[in-house]
């Protein structure tokens, strides 16, 4: 058997330093992918020792994003993508066009072409899919208006980069390159000879063929073949059926029609969250989602050399401060500009304040055409690393900016923005306010006292829920989901919007006061975040919670919840209930 296996030693190599370099910044309380980022140095080329094979780990990390795209698909739907269309294509476009033109200043201030310029600032332009789509996962944000800005505006901008990607050889010998000849991989590529207008109508009309096939054939034929599978009882052929749509898709939009593989999985996702099975999709495919992502990272890092870091220092320094200054400040004016809360800008701005993938493609094209000298993609490469390393930190700006902000915000609120404009409409209830934008800060605290606090309205949550309203036992409902949140409304259930872990939202819901904690959620590690602030704030509350282990039962009791019902206990005791109550069959006469 040969032991020259450079696929199994990049995939090795990566994910054990990997997890190693994240267990210890996760120790220190950094962010888990500074340590993959670290680990990408390690094995890359520009350190000593072991060297992973770069060509083969960015393929692996192309997956990364094809899976972690198809993610989000599955929980975001075509109508929330439209729903934010006139926030997320005004902003995105502007965005680009203020970012470019910081980058073809610094580039014109190094002695550069005008066309190193364009690819320079275009590439500092353009958000990481994987980092901006993590943040927002791990701040439960995804299915918040906030987190559909976000994604809806990072999807304009790889639309726009998949435009760039396409214009940019025929317009190479224009802007002072290498002219390159047609060899797009796309089956319904335009020869050279068509011209710039001709090849830009030619992608317009390619994505527009994807867009309608996924639409009107993809919508039919994806969820029957997801039921069809789900029919056979195989776990196994459903999973593989997932991540056979998933890539199948996406590397057949590429090869067909010419759209990113990034933007293939989406839509693929998209189609599929139309099925009832979404959920258990989503679930199916979320394992290699983490795994692949790791490996993007671990690819990233492989490509940065450390010594550029006193050789190139202060246009790094620049490049850095046009992604997390330049890009940020943009963002926030225009989304300020469109009367959108403060705390949805600053998200917005946060989540935006670094680049990526995109911007590693559009440099290697940019030195392929010899539009951009090789520096420009170092200092692209340092300024990726760096505003990725500093992203978690721009999250915590932002937390500390955010009060400050809303109050002189509100100092500057003329007087005739806060008068009711009606009555109220309830007894007990406030008059309406006519203002701009409902402000979406730190929730008003509620004034119920002796109640339950019932965190996550999911599946589980929501029959807690109707059989607490059918007691008649008061209760509030703590959810970050818009969706649901609005249902609750509906149905005249008292809310908290946001995340239970996050000590402002919780405090609204007045543990001090409750009766009882109910922790509806799937996630051992947040709930136990919530029992640790449910117990600093009253000792005597009873929390009631739930896990899908041994072990995450004895990790919540042993951070003071009082009962933990683990499912597949309840689902033997009602079998075995229901078997022992079963009737005897009749004897014979």
């Amino acid at each position: 058997m040969p032991h020259d296996t450079p696929l199994i030693a990049t995939i090795v190599a990566g994910l054990g330093l990997a997890f190693v370099f994240g267990a210890i910044a996760n120790r220190f309380r950094i962010p888990p992918l500074v340590g993959y980022l670290v680990a990408g140095v390690l094995v890359g080329p520009n350190t000593p020792g072991f060297v992973a094979d770069t060509g083969l780990a960015n393929e692996l990390a192309e997956i990364g994003v094809i899976l972690l795209m198809f993610g989000v698909g599955l929980h975001f739907s075509l109508k929330d993508l439209l729903s934010v269309r006139a926030i997320a294509v005004p902003g995105a476009i502007v965005q680009i066009g203020f970012a470019t033109a910081l980058g073809a200043g610094l580039a014109w201030m190094l002695g550069w072409s005008m066309g190193a310029g364009l690819v320079f600032g275009l590439a500092l332009s353009v958000a990481s899919t994987v980092v901006l789509l993590r943040a927002l996962q791990e701040r439960r944000l995804i299915e918040t208006e906030r987190g559909r800005i976000a994604v809806g505006w990072l999807i304009v901008e790889d639309l726009a980069m998949v435009l760039a990607l396409v214009l940019l050889p025929a317009l190479a010998g224009v802007l002072g390159g290498q002219r390159q000849v047609e060899s797009h991989s796309s089956l319904l590529s335009l020869p050279a000879s068509f011209g710039v207008w001709g090849i830009v109508g030619m992608t317009l009309a390619k994505v527009a063929a994807f867009v309608v096939v996924m639409l009107v054939v993809g919508r039919r034929v994806i969820p029957w073949i997801l039921h069809y599978v789900a029919h056979t009882g195989s776990r196994e052929l459903f999973r593989l059926a997932v991540l056979a749509i998933a890539l199948g898709v996406a590397f057949g939009a590429a090869k067909l029609f010419g759209v990113s593989l990034a933007l293939g999985a989406f839509f693929a996702g998209m189609i599929m969250s139309e099925s009832e099975l979404s959920h258990r999709a989503a679930e199916e495919s979320l394992p290699l989602r983490d795994a692949f992502s790791v490996l993007f990272f671990v690819s990233v890092g492989m490509l940065f050399d450390p010594f550029s870091l006193i050789s190139n220092g202060w246009p790094i320094l620049a490049a850095l401060a046009i992604i997390v200054i330049g890009k940020s400040l943009a963002a926030f004016v225009i989304v300020v500009a469109f009367r959108y809360p403060i705390a949805t800008a600053l998200m917005i701005s946060a989540s935006l304040a670094q680049i990526g993938e995109f911007s590693f493609i559009l440099a290697e094209l940019g030195v392929g055409l010899k539009l951009l000298p090789e520096q420009g993609r170092d200092l692209i490469l340092a300024g990726a690393i760096l505003s990725i390393v500093l992203n978690p930190l721009m999250f915590l700006a932002v937390d500390w900016m955010k009060p400050w902000l809303e109050r002189r915000a509100g100092k500057a609120a003329s007087l005739d923005e806060t008068k009711p404009v009606g009555p109220a409409t309830e007894p007990g209830q406030l008059a309406s306010v006519a203002a701009p934008v409902k402000e979406d800060g730190p929730p008003p605290r509620t004034a119920l006292t002796g109640h339950s606090i019932l965190v996550g309205y999911g599946r589980v949550g929501s029959l807690v829920g109707a059989s607490l309203k059918r007691a008649a036992l008061p209760f509030l409902v703590i959810e970050d989901a818009d969706k649901t949140l609005a249902k609750l409304k509906d149905d005249g259930i008292e809310t908290v919007s946001g995340n239970a872990a996050n000590s402002e939202v919780f405090a609204a819901a007045n543990p001090k006061g409750a009766k009882r904690l109910i922790l509806a959620i799937p996630n051992a590690f947040e709930a136990g975040q919530i029992v640790l602030r449910a117990r600093a704030a009253n000792p005597k509350i009873n929390v009631i919670a739930r896990a899908h282990s041994d072990a995450e039962v004895e990790h919540l009791k042993g951070l003071g919840a009082d009962t933990v019902i683990m499912g597949e206990r309840e689902i033997a005791r009602g079998i075995v209930e229901e078997v022992l109550a079963a009737p005897k069959a009749p004897s014979a006469a």
